[in-house]
């Protein structure tokens, strides 16, 4: 029976390239049981932050898409004005579309999307889109919510509501 043994080499240990250390490679048989979890568990992490960082990337690309298309300007918002104009009479605006308005406008202007104003306001993100289309009418308590998740207190959301009705009437 034979046995080999080295005893003649050396190594320098900077002389070796850093390899990551992969189940059934060298470096990872002299790893004790405990060690191999370790690195196991860091490889994993470090693949879970990669793939956050690339989800958060894509969020934010489609976020900025999403405000280019909102900047671009808008046949159809232009075509309702031009229609007003022609026709010489105000719209008749309810005061729950005027507030609606002021809300959207108060949002947009932030760079903030239904999803963040709602988990700040504590109100469903659909509820919040109908309110901010003026089918429903919220109640003071979430208009005072939603209008602090904007930044603003609810005297001054209800004076741009307010100027904005008086506007359409001008």
């Amino acid at each position: 029976m034979e046995t080999m043994t080295r005893t003649t080499e050396t190594t320098n240990v900077q002389e070796l390239s850093p390899v990551a250390a992969r189940p059934g490679s060298a470096r990872m048989r002299s790893l004790t049981p405990a060690q191999r979890r370790a690195v196991m568990f860091a490889q994993q992490q470090v693949l879970a932050a990669k793939a956050a960082k690339k989800a958060k990337d894509e969020r934010q690309a489609a976020l900025s898409r999403m405000w280019q298309e909102e900047d671009a300007p808008q046949p159809r918002a232009h075509a309702v004005a031009r229609a007003q104009e022609t026709t010489g009479e105000p719209r008749d605006v309810s005061l729950r579309e005027a507030i609606g308005h002021v809300l959207r406008e108060l949002r947009t202007r932030d760079r903030k999307t239904l999803r963040e104003v709602s988990e700040k306001a504590g109100v469903s993100l659909g509820y919040l889109s109908e309110v901010e289309r003026g089918q429903k009418e919220a109640s003071s308590e979430l208009l005072s919510s939603i209008a602090e998740s904007l930044g603003v207190s609810t005297p001054q959301m209800l004076r741009m509501v307010a100027d904005y009705l008086e506007s359409l009437e001008a």
